[in-house]
């Protein structure tokens, strides 16, 4: 299952999300979302692991604070398409 991280602090990062999660079970892969010119985290991330152990992560850290934030964990959304690659045709 995939999960949905939100509201981290800045400083948090792949190593720092995968241990916040690996307490209740084993993480497939944990990835802080970064900006793409920056590389600074933009705040949310998303975690992968066994639907058992996700549904247990997420009833214990929805809500829990982190770094003086309360984080919101769920189920993430599928990602909606966001259509062609916005390159121009040239003649």
């Amino acid at each position: 299952m995939k999960l949905y991280a939100g509201n981290l602090g800045y400083s948090v990062n792949d190593s720092t999300l995968r241990d916040l999660f690996a307490p209740f079970g084993a993480v497939e892969s944990a990835k802080v979302i970064t900006d793409r010119d920056s590389g600074s985290s933009k705040g949310f991330g998303f975690v992968e692991m066994a639907d058992a152990d996700a549904q247990k992560a997420m009833g214990a850290l929805n809500g829990r604070e982190v770094e003086g934030r309360a984080i919101r964990v769920n189920e993430a959304k599928p990602q909606e398409s966001r259509g062609g690659g916005g390159g121009r045709g040239r003649s």
